[in-house]
């Protein structure tokens, strides 16, 4: 199944599909020994910094292997290109998704820059998420500069023709100095006006309550990194401390569980059972 398919289908079905970034095999083997277990869908997803730390096919090698190994349905998607090359490159290397993020542009060059990645993808079956408004990237401020609009977001994806849109209500990326307040009444507005995926970034912090209520009201794909990098590099810091062995083969495995079981929390909450 394509991955517009099972967004589309699960969005009908109002459960969230979790979209988790990997940054090594340990935390690539922790997300897919979750998803084998609980036999749910995920989407594997690269970063720029990413891609550069392993290189971009064997970052693709060993997410289509590991997949494969762990039985898991799932798709490669690169989070956050912030060029038309990097996402070229990345469906040349066979990614099933890609991202153009403008979000900083004008709405026009956004507008714009996301047509010609658009066009590009879908000659090769791949689908496309842009970014509209202001979701707060690592380092800047969380003090909510524009969420997204309904109506921006109908006009947007109405000019690009993108499959995936994700949208400003509230989250910002890396972790919350206080508890983040979902703008519930502005997503259902959204969900109303665009028939395109709505895809919740900066999900990590966010209470399970906010999320399901996300996910009830329109959200589908639902973004998870900086918790992923953060309890694998608690646990593995703890480890170091405590032991002296040299084996990494030995040390990582605790790291790795650590993943998992964050993971499998999080793909419990995308079910969206009451």
């Amino acid at each position: 199944m394509k991955i517009k398919d099972q967004l589309r289908e699960f969005t009908t079905k109002k459960r969230g599909l979790l979209a988790t970034n990997f940054y090594n095999l340990e935390t690539l083997q922790g997300v897919l020994k979750a998803a084998s277990a609980l036999d749910e869908p995920i989407i594997l997803q690269l970063t720029q910094s990413s891609i550069d730390y392993m290189g971009l096919n064997t970052a693709v090698a060993m997410g289509r292997a590991a997949l494969e190994q762990y039985g898991v349905k799932g798709w490669i998607h690169l989070d956050h290109g912030g060029s038309v090359e990097l996402a070229q490159a990345c469906l040349d290397a066979g990614f099933d998704s890609v991202m153009i993020d403008g979000s900083e542009l004008p709405f026009e060059e956004n507008v714009k820059i996301t047509q010609e990645v658009v066009k590009r993808a879908h000659k090769y079956g791949a689908h496309v998420e842009a970014e509209l408004g202001y979701v707060a990237k690592l380092g800047q401020s969380h003090e909510h500069q524009g969420f997204t609009t309904a109506e921006e977001a109908s006009t947007f994806v109405e000019q690009t023709g993108v499959d995936a849109l994700a949208i400003s209500i509230g989250t910002a990326h890396g972790f919350y100095k206080e508890e983040p307040k979902l703008q519930f009444d502005l997503l259902t507005e959204i969900a109303a006006a665009t028939p395109a995926t709505l895809v919740l970034h900066g999900s990590s912090g966010v209470p399970e309550a906010q999320l399901r209520e996300a996910i009830s009201k329109g959200i589908c794909k639902v973004n998870l990194a900086t918790e992923i990098k953060n309890i694998f590099m608690k646990t593995l810091q703890q480890l170091l401390k405590e032991n002296e062995e040299i084996d990494l083969r030995k040390v990582f495995p605790k790291a790795t569980e650590s993943v998992t079981g964050l993971v499998t929390k999080k793909l419990e909450i995308m079910k969206n059972e009451q």
